[in-house]
């Protein structure tokens, strides 16, 4: 795919498009099933004591097929929870938990040291090769799974970021990075054999070109930062098409790569999947230069074209939907193989919000509904169900999406 060549083929959409927006393709009934928190008419207080069916700040979750298991990283209890099947009904229960003793306690860790099967703050969640990897960020590693755990508090068989389970100091305790530590980890992304993770603190996304078999095992490549050992901010400098400030989440749109930089306020596309370390990307979705890094380009209200804290991306069929988290909305961009979206370009759908210049929570600031969002961290669509991790209202969305059309 060449993106210089395809660039000149995308254009601005027009001035009535952008103020009656094309909708992404999902129901116009709202999430056909709703997991966590249940508002009811007039409902004021949230409730987020842990059970089997509430969940607190939820940031991540994967359905590994069309019809189950679904995994959630219930991020606030500090714990994940594991539908054997698809949910088919609002509230349902979770089968199995992981990081606590039982579905009723909370805490970092369990409220004890760090081990195989606790957590402290869970993100990223993704299938990895037969099993699951998680990003737990706090803890400042990721937990990796050989098989699809099928019981509460199945211990983890690997973990990378630390040199064994019980560890969890950031970047193993010292002030300068390594090819194998971390940092607030917070997104983590698996595809034919190579892992990648957002290295979220230490600026920068980390690669294995094979699926690592041991602990601690050091990354292959680095994007982000010039070398394995630096971690600041952009660089150290304002930002480019290398640099990053808070990358979070993962995906390839086709071939190509793409990492949501949330501190930057944009999205990052690379052509393919780099080779070498701190290749600059080929474009980016939410500013119109490489070097502006503004919250929705400068402006209070967002466009078709900007984005405010994205956090989450995902994938369905041609389109790349973005979870634009500060702006409580989806937004996605489609393309055809051979078209790829560019710096600039304004979103072809639109989700969560009744048009692209509005931002509030739940739309106007009240109780959620079954098509509302509130700080939306997470988005990934298996089949035609997109995933949405609803983190402000304490929910996980399961929504129809018709990809096909």
């Amino acid at each position: 795919m060449d993106i210089p060549n395809i660039i000149s083929s995308i254009s601005q959409l027009p001035l009535e498009a952008i103020e009656n927006p094309q909708y992404l393709p999902l129901s116009s009934q709202g999430a056909e099933v709703i997991l966590g928190n249940i508002i009811e008419p007039e409902q004021l207080v949230i409730p987020v004591a842990p059970n089997a069916t509430t969940m607190f700040g939820p940031r991540g979750a994967c359905l590994l097929s069309e019809t189950g298991p679904l995994w959630v990283s219930d991020t606030g209890h500090h714990r994940l929870l594991g539908w054997q099947n698809l949910p088919t009904r609002d509230g349902e229960s979770a089968d199995w938990v992981i990081g606590q003793p039982d579905f009723y306690h909370e805490g970092q860790n369990a409220k004890t040291k760090p081990g195989r099967a606790t957590l402290s703050v869970p993100t990223g969640i993704c299938p990895c090769g037969e099993g699951l990897a998680v990003a737990d960020a706090w803890n400042h590693r990721v937990l990796i799974w050989k098989n699809l755990p099928e019981d509460n508090n199945v211990p983890a068989d690997l973990v990378l970021g630390q040199v064994d389970f019980t560890d969890n100091e950031p970047n193993q305790g010292n002030q300068a990075a390594s090819a194998s530590t971390m940092h607030w980890p917070y997104g983590i992304f698996y595809h034919q054999g190579q892992l990648f993770v957002a290295d979220t603190g230490n600026r920068r996304v980390l690669i294995w070109h094979q699926l690592p078999t041991e602990n601690g095992q050091p990354a292959d490549l680095v994007l982000g930062q010039p070398d394995m050992i630096s971690r600041n901010e952009n660089g150290g400098a304002s930002a480019t098409a290398a640099s990053m400030r808070w990358c979070h989440d993962i995906t390839l749109w086709g071939k190509n790569l793409v990492v949501s930089d949330a501190g930057n306020h944009r999205v990052m596309i690379w052509q393919g999947i780099p080779t070498e370390n701190n290749v600059p990307c080929a474009v980016v979705l939410g500013q119109k230069s490489f070097d502006f890094v503004e919250m929705n380009q400068g402006v209070y209200y967002p466009t078709a074209s900007s984005l405010s804290m994205p956090y989450g991306v995902g994938v369905a069929g041609d389109w790349l939907v973005v979870a634009d988290t500060a702006n409580s909305r989806l937004l996605g961009w489609r393309k055809s193989e051979s078209t790829l979206s560019l710096q600039g370009v304004v979103a072809d759908g639109l989700g969560g919000q009744i048009n692209f210049q509005s931002k509030g929570e739940n739309r106007n600031f009240g109780l959620p509904k079954r098509d509302s969002l509130n700080w939306c961290y997470g988005i990934k669509i298996c089949g035609n169900t997109a995933v949405i991790a609803d983190s402000g209202n304490n929910r996980i969305l399961l929504w129809h999406f018709n990809y096909a059309d």
